[in-house]
This record gives C-alpha cells, structure tokens and sequence, in this order.
C-alpha cells in the first residue's frame, strides 16, 4: 500500500528525526520505539534513521547526508561542500570550493583557501600563543608569543614585531609606526612628517603636521587632542577627567561637567540637541533624524531614522522597530530573554517570517514559505536561535514537535515519534508505537495492533486481515 509518509514532502523535513523529507509514490515507515526509526523514500532518494530518539540521526536527501550523534557531533555534506559541529558552539569546520576553515571556540583557527592551485594560502592560530599565515603584500609570518613574532595585515593593522613581549615591540599603519619597549610604558612613534613619544601614564605627545597633535599629563587626568586637521570637520577634544570634558567641532560639540554625568550636545548651529541630567541613566536628545528620551530604569524611547526602541522598566519590556523600504522588522520581548516575539518581511520580495519562545514552555516560528512550526519544551530559543541550536541540542529537548501550513497539511511527533501523525489532503497517518498504527490514504485503509500482530487493511481490490502477522484476503 502506498504509504502517506512518503508524500508529506511539504511538511515532514522540517520534523528532526522524525517524518522523511521528499515526496514519493512509494515509501516506509518501520519503527520500534524508543530504540528505531527508519523511514524511506526512494522514488526520491530520501532515507531517514533514528536511533535512540533524537541522540543518533543519518539522513540522506538527494545529495546531501546528515549525520547526527548528538549533542557531540553533526556534519552535513553533498557534491561541494562539508560542514561539522563538534560539541556545538566548541569546534567547527567547513570546507567548499577548496576552501576550508577549522576552528575551537575561535581560539584554535585554520583556514586554508584556493587550495590545490598556485595562489593557495593557508594561515594558523592558536591564540595568542601561535600565529602564521601569509600575506599578499609580504610573504609568509609566524610568531611564537610572547618570544618573537612578526603579523602582516591583521588585527587591525598592516604590521606586528616584538621580541620578548613586552619588552620590545613595533606596530606599522598606514605609514605610522609605533615602537615599545616595556609595554606599554615607553612608547615612540615616528612617520612622514610624524613624531612623539610618551612615558605612561606620566606624559605623551604625538603629532602629524596638519594633520593631528596628542598630549597627555598624568593619563587620564589631562588629554588634550586635535584631530582630523585635514578634513573637513577638525575637532578639539579636551578631558580633564573626572571634572571636565568638552569635544568641539563644525559639526557637533559637547561639554560634560563632571564627566561624563552631566552635559549638552551642541550641532553645528550652536542649538542644544542631546541633555544628559544624569548619563547614562537620564538624557533627552533630539536631532533631525533622531530623538531619544532615556529614564533608565523607568522608561526609555529612541527615534532613529528607520528604527525605533522603547523600554519600559527595564529589563520588564522592549519594543523595536525598523521600518524601511528594503526591510520591516518588529519585535518585542518580556522580562528580557523570558519572551520574545519578531516580524520579519522584505516588501520588495513580498516575503515574511516570524517566530516567538516563551521560556522554557514553548518556541514558534514561521517560515517564508507560511510553514508554522510548534515545540515544547524551549530551553534556549528565547535567548538564542541559530541553525546550530537547531542541528545540535535542540531535538534533543523537544518532546512535542509539530507544523502544519495554510493548506491543511500538518504532522505531529510527541516524545520522538512515540505518537506521530502525518496528513497531506484526505490522506493521514498516525501511530502509537508499538500498540496501534493507522493509515488512510487514496488507496485504502490500514489498521494494525502492536505492529501488526493484529490488523485491517482495505483497498480498491478488496480487504484483508492479518493475525499473528498472517495476511488472510477477504
């Protein structure tokens, strides 16, 4: 008998190992639970293995394989790329189109790109204390911290050198170098028309003619700076901190006395746009394309451009908003992380999503497609919810799993297919492992009791019965 199971394609992907993937004219379904599961679909090269409930999954859809033991392991692979999670967020790799990238909690990283051709590169880190790679304008690096290194181009500048750290080191951007030595107490920078020193925290000075000047006494307390000379906007920053601070510009000055309490934002015009009473607790602004009004804890509401942001007791209620012509997005959330509700939709596509989890009842979502989903418990959803929650934890909380669409269609899955149900149409299905199974489609009915020891089936042909798992035709 052709078996629903196989043609719930809508629907039954999306229920984590449980319901199969694609659509097909033929199709099985045999389980024993809570030890198996093991459905299939080859008209549609789909096949589906649960073992344990939720602990091992190995899938196959078309060209794509998933492999599941979780919460220690996942990879999913096809024809071009490789993907795994290794204890998700601990450890990870990826692989595609001769580019790899290996990593542990982003400390450990390896990433190898274009490899097998003349331009491959690879580069390694173990943070801080190893570092190598290769650089388009300077070759290959390595350092060994904190004995020597030398780092071209990352980190946020073009060079890196030091030996003994930090007795001696020397960083390169955009033309300036800085050199240390006993970091970061003796400090010297030099360039093109470029030069200072300083003797932290007791005095330093630095300037670039026309372009920028720095001077500090008895860091913090005395700061002195001219920035941006060569622009269009130079500004004059001076902080005598706590008691005084004041930036001051063509376009926007403030002054904050003491710092950083209490102050007005100044614009271009001299007009008062930004009150702070009592930063960053209690402050007013008010601006062209913005307005801010912050009575933290009590109240706070924000105005900028396209989005908008409204506290009321914090953390008890948020609200925020983002209106533009690409992108609308509202979302509200409850005692911080303990609820949480988004709308989502791009105007220009007619799309829309939404999802919402109230911790640790429940999670919901709905996809572009209008594919609603329902599962209980929710551990994490309502703080976080990443494909790699969903891959790797996930399924292993969820005890009521259900979708359904606009259509009608819809499939259940209660404590990992202990009770599952799956209707397309007319056609459903639904089983109490191991009691009683049911099946109705087009092509007739089926009813068993404890797999089949007892059963029913009624065709187009005509009927049978089965006991003790003998088919008798009526």
């Amino acid at each position: 008998m052709k078996t629903l199971t196989a043609r719930c394609a809508l629907l039954l992907p999306l229920i984590t190992a449980a319901i199969p993937a694609q659509a097909a004219e033929e199709g099985s379904v045999t389980t024993f639970w809570p030890l198996f599961d093991y459905r299939s679909s080859p008209a549609s090269g789909y096949s589906n293995l649960s073992i344990l409930g939720p602990l091992f999954k190995r899938e196959h859809n078309g060209d794509v394989t998933r492999t599941a033991l979780r919460p220690l392991f996942f990879n999913q692979s096809d024809r071009e790329s490789d993907d795994s999670d290794i204890l998700y967020p601990l450890a990870s790799s990826t692989s595609s189109g001769g580019n790899s990238e290996t990593q542990i909690l982003k400390l450990y990283q390896k990433r190898v790109s274009r490899a097998g051709t003349a331009d491959e590169k690879r580069d390694a880190m173990l943070f801080p204390f190893y570092i190598s790679g290769t650089s388009e304008k300077y070759g290959p690096y390595r350092s060994f911290f904190p004995i020597q290194g030398d780092i071209y181009q990352r980190f946020w500048r073009d060079e890196y050198h030091y030996t003994l750290f930090p007795i001696y080191g020397r960083t390169v951007k955009n033309g300036t170098t800085s050199t240390n030595w006993l970091y970061p107490f003796f400090n010297t920078v030099s360039g093109e028309n470029e030069s200072g020193f300083q003797f932290w925290p007791l005095y330093g000075q630095a300037a670039k003619q026309g372009v920028y000047s720095k001077r500090f006494v008895l860091w913090p307390f005395y700061i002195r700076e001219s920035l941006g000379l060569d622009s269009d906007n130079p500004t004059e920053n001076l902080n005598l901190i706590p008691f005084y601070a004041s930036s001051t510009s063509p376009q926007r000055s403030s002054t904050h006395a003491p710092w950083p309490f209490c102050g007005v934002v100044r614009d271009g015009q001299g007009q008062i746009i930004e009150r702070d009473i009592f930063w960053p607790f209690w402050t007013t602004a008010q601006g062209k394309d913005y307005s801010i009004q912050r009575f933290v804890p009590f109240y706070a509401q924000s105005r900028i451009k396209d989005s908008t942001s409204d506290w009321i007791m914090w953390p008890i209620y948020r609200h925020e908003t983002i209106n533009s012509a690409v992108f609308t997005q509202d979302k509200t959330s409850l005692f911080y992380f303990l609820f949480n509700h988004s709308e989502e939709a791009w105007p220009e596509t007619g799309k829309d999503r939404a999802r919402s989890a109230f911790w640790p009842l429940y999670a919901w979502k709905r996809d572009e497609a209008g594919l609603r989903s329902l599962s209980m418990p929710a551990l994490a959803e309502s703080l976080i919810w990443t494909d790699g929650l969903e891959r790797n934890w996930a399924p292993l909380w969820r005890l009521l799993i259900a979708r359904w669409d606009d259509k009608g269609n819809n499939a259940v899955s209660l404590l990992w297919n202990l009770y599952w149900q799956e209707r397309r149409g007319t056609e459903l299905a639904w089983e109490l492992s191991p009691l009683i199974s049911y099946r109705s489609t087009a092509g007739g009915t089926e009813f068993k009791l404890l797999k089949g020891l007892f059963g029913y089936g009624g065709e187009n042909k005509g009927s049978s019965l089965s006991l003790f798992w003998i088919p008798f035709r009526l």
